[in-house]
This record gives C-alpha cells, sequence and structure tokens, in this order.
C-alpha cells in the first residue's frame, strides 16, 4: 500500500492532514459507461498497453497501482503525481515519494498516449481515469479480481511537495486506522488495501532497521532478508509469489514474514489479527473487499469540471 515511504517524515502529521473528500456532485459523476459514447474503445486500449508495459518491465504492474495508491491519497485522484513543476515544487519530488518508481510513470505515459490515438478519444479521457484503469489492469492481469471502475474524473492542476502526507512504514495500527479514516476508509478497507503488497517490493532502507531488532519478525525471514540486501538493494513485498495477485501476503504475516512494520503490525495487533486470518485463508473474501475499497479509494478528493481539467500532457497542466 502506500507504506513504502521514508520514515523520517513526522509520523504527528498525519493528524493535520486535510483530505477534499468526495462532494455528493463528484460522486454523481462517477459511473462505469461514462466514455460509453465518448470513448467506447478506452478500457480494451488501457488493457492492451499495460499489457504490453508488463511485459516489458516486471514492476511496471506494480508501480501503476502504487501510484494509484499515492495520487488518491493525496488531493483525492486527481493525476497530481504525475505533475512536474518547472520549479521543482510537485509531489512527486517529496523525499515520500521517491519509492516510486519510473515505469509506473511511464506505464501512464503509454496508456494516456495510446488512448489519444485514437481519433474519436483523442483529449477527452483524463489522466485520473487512465490512472484508476492501470490500477485496475495490473490487478487482474497479475492474477487478482477484475473490477468495474468507476470513471469520470478530472485532473486536478496542482501539485506540490508540501502536500504530501503519507503512512510511514513504522506506523502502529492507531496511526494507519486515523491515516486511512481521514480518506473515509475503515479498517477494514485499510487491511484490505495493504494487501496491495503482495505485488512490488521495497529498498532495504525501509526496512533494514527490523533486522535482527524487531522480535515480530521470524528469525529466518531475518537472516534470510540479510543476505538479500547484502548483494541487492531492495527485497519483495511478497517473497512467497511476488509476481502474483493473491492473499499470501496475509499468510506472510501469519508467519512473522511482513517485510514492513507497518504491514506486520496488522497481525501483532489483536484488533486487525482476525481480519489478516480471515483473508490468508478467504481469498475470495479478500478479493471482494479489496475491490470494494480500491472503488472507495477512487472516490477519494474527484475534481470536476468547475475545478479540474482534462490534461493533453499527464505532465503538465493545460
Amino acid at each position: 500500500m502506500a507504506h513504502m515511504i521514508r520514515s523520517s517524515f513526522l509520523a504527528a502529521a498525519v493528524v493535520f492532514v486535510v483530505v477534499v473528500l468526495l462532494s455528493p456532485f463528484a460522486a454523481a459523476q462517477l459511473r462505469t459507461g461514462y466514455y460509453a459514447s465518448i470513448c467506447p474503445n478506452l478500457e480494451a486500449i488501457v488493457r492492451s498497453s499495460v499489457k504490453q508495459s508488463m511485459a516489458q518491465s516486471q514492476i511496471a504492474g506494480p508501480a501503476a497501482l502504487r501510484l494509484f495508491f499515492h495520487d488518491c491519497a493525496v488531493r483525492g485522484c486527481d493525476a497530481s503525481i504525475m505533475i512536474v513543476n518547472s520549479n521543482s515544487d510537485d509531489e512527486w519530488r517529496n523525499p515520500d515519494n521517491q519509492s516510486l518508481k519510473p515505469p509506473g510513470f511511464q506505464t501512464i505515459l503509454d496508456a494516456k498516449a495510446a488512448v489519444d490515438n485514437d481519433p474519436q478519444c483523442r483529449y477527452k479521457v483524463s489522466c485520473a481515469d487512465i490512472i484508476a484503469l492501470a490500477a485496475r489492469e495490473a490487478v487482474s492481469q497479475s492474477g487478482g479480481p477484475y473490477y468495474q471502475v468507476e470513471l469520470g474524473r478530472y485532473d486536478g492542476r496542482i501539485s506540490t511537495k508540501s502536500s504530501v502526507v503519507l503512512p510511514h512504514v513504522d506506523f502502529n495500527l492507531d496511526q494507519l486506522n486515523s491515516f486511512f479514516s481521514g480518506l473515509g476508509l475503515s479498517q477494514t478497507d485499510m487491511i484490505a488495501l495493504s494487501g496491495g503488497h503482495t505485488l512490488g517490493a521495497a529498498d532495504c532502507t525501509f526496512f533494514q532497521n527490523r533486522i535482527g531488532t524487531d522480535p515480530t519478525m521470524d528469525s529466518g525471514f531475518a537472516a534470510q532478508l540479510r543476505n538479500t540486501c547484502a548483494g541487492q538493494t531492495f527485497a519483495f513485498l511478497d517473497g512467497a509469489t511476488p509476481g502474483g495477485f493473491d492473499n499470501s501476503y496475509y499468510k506472510n504475516l501469519q508467519g512473522g514474514r511482513g517485510l514492513l512494520g507497518s504491514d506486520q503490525v496488522l497481525y501483532t495487533d489483536l484488533r486487525s489479527r482476525g481480519t489478516v486470518d480471515y483473508y490468508a485463508s478467504n481469498p475470495g473474501t479478500f478479493f471482494y473487499d479489496f475491490t470494494n475499497a480500491m472503488i472507495k479509494l477512487g472516490r477519494v478528493g474527484v475534481k470536476t469540471a468547475a475545478n479540474g481539467e482534462i490534461r493533453r500532457d499527464c505532465r503538465t497542466p493545460n
């Protein structure tokens, strides 16, 4: 989930997050058939483009999924994470977003180019909607659930470093719940979304401090990670099935093999352990809850024609 960030940022800052929640008007504009007459081949175009990106890079899928989390959690789902400002003051250059990988951004840019290559669709589909669709494709094409994506978002015009406040790898359950409740999400939603860590990897700097010092980490797993980080700079978030979207993440937590502290705490804390156990034994329920949580996350901070636009270039406001 959006836990892969630098722990140096003050954890207390999350209390002061100002989140623009979905307005009734914005909620009404989101629907699954939004582009049916505007760009009828949209989903097929994005599906094909993401498939090609994932074939070219094993990082592309997980990175695109993580972009959706990091975008929606800051200023809402408005593709502000994609903006590159000439003064270098933008979200992606905040230290907390340095874990986001270039293949994720490129996956979105390629999908946008593919959509705009269709004359019927050109400059009519928002970057925010393409990110939402690409995230779904990253999940489904990795063996996870296929779900209907609500569409109709407009792109935001603002992106600043100072607006970025995200969960940290050392958050406890109360801190995680505080952050996600600010997005209108429940503890169950948060635990389900954390299952997105069945895909992708984390740099060793995000978890090395736990190796040999955190009693909740399995000793054998700690030794494995020590060897891994001696030879490379990262480890898979789900070492059991790193390329597949499944419920192995939760089984890993049961065995003390959660990579990040903010992952393992979901099992260590008795208030959330029951949900972890249930998802570990019931993959269908995990898929169902993950789908619902993704839909709810996709409604956060949605822009309308009144305060947004359809960007021609995802990196630059019009």
